[in-house]
């Protein structure tokens, strides 16, 4: 179970990815917004397209019942996904010397490990029975 839904979070996160990159190069490109700005936005972008593909298509079990506070709970995980994300931006911007497409492909590496494990641990896994 847990290769499947690594498996297919993968593949959710890939099209998120292609979406959030595509959302950064328009709004840094054509809308001339800052690179974190709009690295921020598209990771927002990304986080709605992940958790609704991930609810149907990826996880089996789901710990809350409650949808609301199962959103909140995976966006306030993606929130700590865009500090990552924007960090290691950042330094691989203004430390590495990184384009910053290029800087955003090797911190999506780093979010993706932390949303998928911490999704997957606090909003999907099986309830153990007590």
């Amino acid at each position: 179970m847990f290769i499947r839904e690594a498996f297919l979070y993968t593949a959710v996160s890939a099209l998120g990815f292609l979406i959030d990159i595509t959302v950064l190069w328009i709004l840094v490109r054509y809308l001339s917004w800052g690179y974190l700005l709009a690295a921020t936005t598209s990771f927002v972008v990304g986080l709605l397209v992940g958790y609704v593909l991930s609810v149907n298509l990826v996880f089996k079990y789901r710990r809350l019942k409650n949808q609301r506070i199962e959103f909140v709970g995976f966006a306030a995980i993606g929130l700590v996904g865009v500090v990552i994300n924007a960090a290691a931006m950042s330094i691989g911007v203004k430390f590495l010397g990184l384009h910053y497409l290029l800087a955003k492909c090797g911190s999506t590496g780093f979010t993706f490990l932390f949303n998928f494990l911490a999704r997957r641990q606090f909003l999907f896994a099986e309830r153990r029975a007590t």
